[in-house]
């Protein structure tokens, strides 16, 4: 890790990007680029490239992708009262945004589960407004026997044109059936091949945050930690925000390094690492939005004022609005030079923002696991010194984002005590998931 650091402090630069020619407006953008495209001359060292794909806009509503969505409600004896209530509206007001072209299925979950809504296309809004309003809470949380019969109701009519997501919302720990975080994310990985994502939604502070991830890391999701269920209709409409705008799915990212470049480790996402090949897939594309991976390669030392190719970039995806797959490709190349301030000069703010929040949250995440095993003073150790590595950065790279994850950083140093670190956990939980994914909310 220190040796990945003293690269970063290096300066970094500026990219040499091949971008496709005639790219339509209705295409996924992809932008490779390098961390630190001009390198110190006669060192061998390791660097970054960033793969970057951007959603195309979506000019109207009716261009959206028809939906198959499966809502899944906790109503467990602890979701009585404001919970239930709340978790109600949330779903009606959810429905109402979908249309005749959508399909939607309401299951709900205690000790048993109940299909309250088949999978249905949705013609009658005012009967589901019904069922939903006569859900009551009480029992205990068979919740992986919940997921399991929303992604049953989804079977029915899955298919690669719609957007086939289970929504899932627990207050509970899972206490009947299958409830570790492991066996919900073998759950969560045999979803994603059916082309089903789970978005997971935690209330308050009693469900575990490692299984909701793991489930929704595994069948590329979102995961949100919801801390008053006042926030439900707002955080819904989040969901809803990303599930309706969906333009691009099996998105397949092959990164080929070129002879002598090292493919070492991506950074925030799950991949096949074979010889020069890197693979990396993702489920969804959203409009305007970007999601990018991050790939550490080790390059060879070389004489200055040369130039290097490091790696091609071949991307697939199935596009939503054209229903045609579409293939992109860059290559992407760094340069040499014993100038410190050339290679200052060049440097990519943007692509070094990126990187830096990766490594500082794998550290992160590094500190959770030190509280969990009960060495609180090695976490706060490890927090803070993260911190002063996002000052550092958040100056040198002029980034807000830095300097907000650096404060959030520090505060979670500070509520690592036994009485805070049940709501700390969850919330560091939620930001290593939110950076890694790159998601928006």
């Amino acid at each position: 890790m220190a040796g990945c650091i003293r690269v970063l402090c290096v300066a970094v630069a500026a990219v040499l990007v091949s971008t496709p020619v005639g790219t339509r407006a209705e295409q996924v953008r992809l932008d490779v680029s390098m961390a630190q495209p001009t390198l110190l001359a006669n060192e061998k060292q390791s660097t970054y490239v960033k793969v970057g794909l951007t959603g195309f806009k979506l000019a109207h509503a009716a261009d959206r992708t028809p939906v198959n969505v499966a809502i899944v409600l906790d109503r467990s004896g602890s979701m009585s009262g404001q919970k239930i209530a709340q978790a109600k509206n949330a779903a009606v007001r959810a429905i109402e945004r979908l249309n005749s072209n959508d399909i939607v299925s309401i299951i709900t979950y205690q000790s048993t589960v109940d299909v309250l809504v088949p999978a249905t296309k949705l013609t009658d809004v005012e009967q589901i407004r019904e069922k939903i309003a006569s859900i009551e809470a009480g029992g205990s949380t068979a919740l992986f026997a919940g997921v399991s019969k929303g992604a049953a109701e989804l079977r029915k009519f899955v298919d690669k044109n719609r957007v086939n997501r289970v929504i899932l919302l627990s207050d509970g720990l899972a206490n009947v059936g299958p409830q570790s975080p492991s066996e919900l994310g073998a759950l969560g990985a045999s979803l994603i091949k059916e082309g089903i994502s789970v978005t997971t939604m935690g209330l308050g502070l009693t469900y575990n945050e490692d299984l909701m991830t793991q489930l929704a890391q595994k069948s590329d999701g979102n995961h949100i930690f919801i801390e008053r269920s006042s926030d439900l209709v707002r955080i819904f409409n989040y969901e809803f925000n990303d599930v309706l705008s969906v333009v691009a799915q099996e998105v397949s990212i092959k990164v080929q390094c070129k002879d002598g470049i090292r493919p070492v480790r991506v950074l925030n996402s799950d991949a096949e690492i074979n010889g020069q090949d890197v693979v990396v897939k993702m489920n969804q594309l959203y409009s305007e939005q970007e999601k990018y991976v991050v790939l550490e390669v080790e390059i060879p030392a070389m004489k200055t004022d040369v130039s290097r190719e490091v790696a091609r970039v071949d991307v697939s995806y199935s596009n939503m609005k054209t229903k045609s797959t579409d293939r992109l490709s860059s290559e992407v190349s760094v340069n040499f030079s014993e100038s410190i301030a050339v290679i200052e000069k060049a440097t990519n703010l943007q692509v070094m923002e990126n990187c830096v929040l990766q490594i500082a949250n794998r550290r992160n995440m590094l500190a959770t696991e030190l509280r969990d095993k009960g060495d609180i003073e090695g976490a706060r150790t490890l927090l803070l010194q993260n911190g002063i590595y996002l000052k550092t950065h958040a100056e040198k790279f002029h980034s807000d984002l830095l300097q907000f994850r650096c404060n959030i950083n520090n505060d979670q140093a500070k509520n690592l005590d036994e009485g805070k670190w049940n709501e700390n956990r969850k919330q560091m939980r939620r930001y290593q998931f939110q950076d890694r994914k790159n998601q928006k909310y």
